[in-house]
């Protein structure tokens, strides 16, 4: 690991202003050369491979007391940014009334990184692409943009089939945000202009033509909050994950789905695919299909055709399409089958 500067903001305002002297450099998120510091269970992780390399670590976690709440109300539910993944997975509330998320944050990673990692930092986390974290190999457009696509000709069995371009495959890593993308989250943002709150859906960036890109967010953003609006359907919800092995692996595919009936027909309906795309992946022409169906094996088939319609396998990856149309189909089966 290299060498870095240590500080501490006990304030938002303390902490914008130290990430501020990133941006006026006018780097990507990713290549600031300020970083902010919370659970540090990615940034840490990639600070030691030598893939990120900041000269200055910005100590968020006095701020917790007020950006580590969870609470619901008339308005939803809001977690701060500096939750814990454990304690948000554990909250009686959360667990009822949005079981998506829950699910989402138990499945995710070991018990002792979800006791340390912060929902904000958990986001934000970056690819497991071999390609990215090995810096042995230069050709990797999301580390050094234009150098090229490693993993396009390369091993890529746990690549993206959605999403992607022939710049970047890299899968997005994470469980929570198919949670969050799937319950239409908010996300409350804290900056040098004040607050801001952007949908979740626009958090993320398609590779495109710039992989390094991989937010909306700016080096002296901070994510505060988010914020699941009352839904009918989050209480009939669920996140399934299949993987190589049952525990403290990624995801190969995954489905957070969520579903509202009426007179045996659904009303309403969420899905979210998680281990086959380069970002949080919504299906909403998949959600439309299902919307006025009774959910049998035919419709089923249809909309999991319909939410990988214009996926692209590459050398490894193609048994993806598959085994994610079939993790979507189960998903939706255990969600209907559901007693709220």
């Amino acid at each position: 690991m290299r060498p870095f500067a240590y500080q501490s903001a006990t304030d938002p305002s303390a902490a914008v202003q130290a990430l501020s002297v990133a941006e006026r450099n006018n780097d990507p998120l990713p290549q600031a050369a300020i970083q902010p510091l919370a659970g540090g269970t990615t940034l840490i992780d990639l600070m030691k491979l030598d893939v990120m390399r900041p000269s200055t670590l910005v100590d968020i976690n006095a701020l917790a007391p007020s950006w580590s709440t969870i609470a619901i109300d008339g308005n939803g539910l809001r977690l701060g940014a500096l939750t814990r993944m454990a304690d948000a997975a554990a909250h009686p509330d959360v667990q009822r009334d949005y079981p998506v998320i829950a699910d989402s944050l138990k499945l995710a990673a070991s018990p002792q990184l979800r006791n340390m990692a912060t929902l904000g930092g958990n986001v934000l986390q970056r690819t497991r692409c071999p390609y990215f974290r090995d810096i042995s190999y230069d050709n990797c457009n999301k580390r050094n943009p234009g150098a090229g696509c490693a993993a396009w000709d390369g091993i890529n069995r746990k690549h993206a089939v959605l999403g992607g371009s022939e710049n970047c495959i890299a899968t997005y890593p994470g469980d929570f945000a198919q949670a969050l993308i799937a319950l239409d989250a908010v996300v409350d943002v804290a900056g040098p202009s004040g607050s801001r709150a952007i949908p979740f859906s626009r958090l993320h960036k398609l590779p495109g033509d710039d992989p390094s890109i991989e937010t909306t967010l700016q080096p002296s953003d901070l994510i505060t909050a988010f914020v699941i609006p009352p839904t009918p359907f989050a209480r009939r919800s669920l996140y399934l994950k299949i993987r190589d092995r049952e525990s403290f692996e990624f995801a190969l595919a995954s489905a957070a789905v969520a579903l509202d009936f009426a007179g045996g027909a659904v009303r309403e309906a969420r899905i979210a695919l998680g281990g086959v795309a380069t970002v949080p992946w919504r299906a909403k022409e998949a959600e439309a299909m299902l919307k006025g169906q009774s959910l049998n094996d035919d419709v089923l088939a249809a909309a999991a055709d319909k939410a990988f319609e214009g996926a692209h396998a590459r050398t490894h990856n193609g048994y993806k399409i598959e085994l994610g149309k079939r993790t979507l189909v189960r998903a939706l089966h255990q969600a209907a089958a559901l007693e709220i």
